[in-house]
C-alpha cells in the first residue's frame, strides 16, 4: 500500500503544455479520481505516475521514494486501461498470469493468484476461455483481474468503462468500488464522465486545460464549486448561469438579470454584501427549479416567469427547456407537472441552493471555512 505524490508536475509537448504545475497528494487506501474534459491532462497526469509519460519538471513519489526515473515495472502499480489490450490467442487464465510469468513467480503462486482474483471477479468459468468468446463486460473483468494479481501498491485506471454500454457501465461502477474496499489499495482513476467521478471517488480532482481546479470531497465540489468551471461540470445536467448584477433595493439584496429579479436569503446578505452594485453570475441547478405546484415543504423560493420549450419525459422526473428574453435554462422538475410546449409558467428557484460568481475571474464569491481549507492544502 502506498501515497502517492505530485510536487510541481509539468508535462510539455513542444510548445503545448499538457500539465501545468499540479500539486497532488493520494493518500494510502484512497480512492481518487481525475475528473475533466477531454484535453485537460487528466490522462497524461496518470501517464506519468505509471512511467509511461516523462516528467517536464517536477517529482512524482510513490510512498516515499521519488519516481521520475524509475522503469514503470518497477513502480509498483498496475493500470488497467480503456482498451483491455488482452491477447487473444490466450486464455484468460494465460492472460491473467502473463505479468506474473514474465517476473518468473513461482507456477503455484501464479495459479493461487488468478483463481483467488478470478473467483473475487466472477469469472471463475471463464478461465479458459479467449477473448473472442467474451462479452464486453466480462473482458474488463479479465483486464482488471491481470491487474489485481500484481497485488500493486497503487491500481491506475484510465477510463475502463468507456467501452461498456449504459447498462454494464451502472454494474462495473458498483463492482470497482466494490473491488476498492475488498482490496484496501490506493486506486487512481481517470475518466471525463462526472456521474462516474462522483459516485465513486472518496475525492476529486477537477482539471481543466492542464490545471487543477479544485480537489475535494463529490459533496463539497457539487455544493460549493470554487469556480464557474468546476460548478458547470459536477452535476448532470449542468448549472445554469445568468448574467447580472447585485442591488439593494427596500433594504434587501437582489439579483437582477434579464429576465428575473430575486431577493437573496436574509441569512446570506452578508455573504454577498461587499458585491453591490457590481455585475455576478448567478447559478442555479436544474434539481433546484420547481414547478410551484410540487416544490419540497419550507423551500425559500422565488418564482420567475418562462416559457417551455422543450420537455424531456424521463419517467421519475421531467426535464424542461424555459426560455425568457431569448435566454434557455433548465429545471429537474416532478414527473406531475402541468409544464407543457408552449404553454407560460411559473418557476420556482430555490434560493437556499443559489450561486454567486464574481463576473471577471469566475471565482465563487463565498466558500464555507472547510472548503477554503482544503483548496490551501
Amino acid at each position: 500500500m502506498a501515497s502517492v505524490t505530485f510536487r510541481n508536475v509539468t508535462k510539455r509537448f513542444g510548445d503545448t503544455e499538457a500539465v501545468s504545475h499540479l500539486n497532488l497528494n493520494v493518500a494510502d487506501r484512497e480512492f481518487l479520481v481525475l475528473v475533466g474534459p477531454s484535453g485537460c491532462g487528466k490522462s497524461t497526469s496518470l501517464r506519468m505516475l505509471a512511467g509511461l509519460e516523462e516528467i517536464t519538471e517536477g517529482e512524482i513519489l510513490i510512498g516515499d521514494r521519488v519516481v521520475n526515473n524509475v522503469a514503470p515495472k518497477d513502480r509498483d502499480i498496475a493500470m488497467v486501461f480503456q482498451s483491455y489490450a488482452l491477447y487473444p490467442h490466450m486464455t484468460v487464465y494465460d492472460n491473467m498470469a502473463f505479468g506474473l510469468r514474465l517476473r518468473k513467480t513461482p507456477k503455484a503462486v501464479i495459479d493461487e493468484r488468478v483463481r483467488r482474483a478470478a473467483k473475487e471477479l466472477g469469472i471463475e468459468q471463464l478461465l479458459d476461455r479467449r477473448p473472442r468468446q467474451l462479452s464486453g463486460g466480462q473482458r474488463q473483468r479479465v483486464a482488471v483481474g491481470r491487474a489485481i494479481v500484481r497485488e500493486p501498491a497503487v491500481f491506475l485506471m484510465d477510463e475502463p468503462l468507456s467501452n461498456l454500454d449504459a447498462k454494464l457501465r451502472v454494474e462495473a461502477r458498483a463492482f470497482i468500488q466494490k473491488l476498492h474496499q475488498n482490496l484496501g489499495t490506493t486506486f487512481i482513476y481517470v475518466t471525463h464522465d462526472q456521474v462516474e467521478a462522483m459516485t465513486m471517488g472518496t475525492r476529486i480532482a477537477v482539471l481543466n486545460a492542464g490545471v487543477l481546479q479544485q480537489l475535494d470531497t463529490p459533496s463539497h465540489l457539487y455544493r460549493y464549486p470554487r469556480n464557474r468551471f468546476v460548478a458547470g461540470f459536477i452535476g448532470s445536467p449542468s448549472m445554469n448561469f445568468f448574467d447580472a448584477v447585485l442591488k439593494e433595493e427596500d433594504g434587501k439584496l437582489v439579483v437582477e438579470s434579464d429576465i428575473f429579479k430575486v431577493t437573496v436569503p436574509p441569512e446570506y446578505e452578508s455573504r454577498y454584501i461587499a458585491y453591490k452594485n457590481k455585475p455576478v453570475i448567478f447559478g442555479m441547478r436544474p434539481e433546484n427549479i420547481h414547478d410551484p405546484n410540487y416544490q419540497p415543504p419550507e423551500t425559500q423560493t422565488a418564482i420567475v416567469e418562462a416559457n417551455v420549450d422543450v420537455v424531456e419525459q424521463m419517467g421519475n422526473e421531467m426535464i424542461v427547456y424555459f426560455e425568457s428574453n431569448g435566454k434557455t435554462f433548465l429545471g429537474r422538475l416532478d414527473p406531475r407537472t402541468s409544464a407543457r410546449v408552449g404553454m407560460r409558467m411559473g418557476t420556482a428557484f430555490d434560493m437556499a441552493n443559489m450561486h454567486l460568481f464574481d463576473a471577471e475571474t469566475d471565482e465563487a464569491i463565498w466558500l464555507p471555512d472547510e472548503v477554503k481549507a482544503a483548496l490551501e492544502k
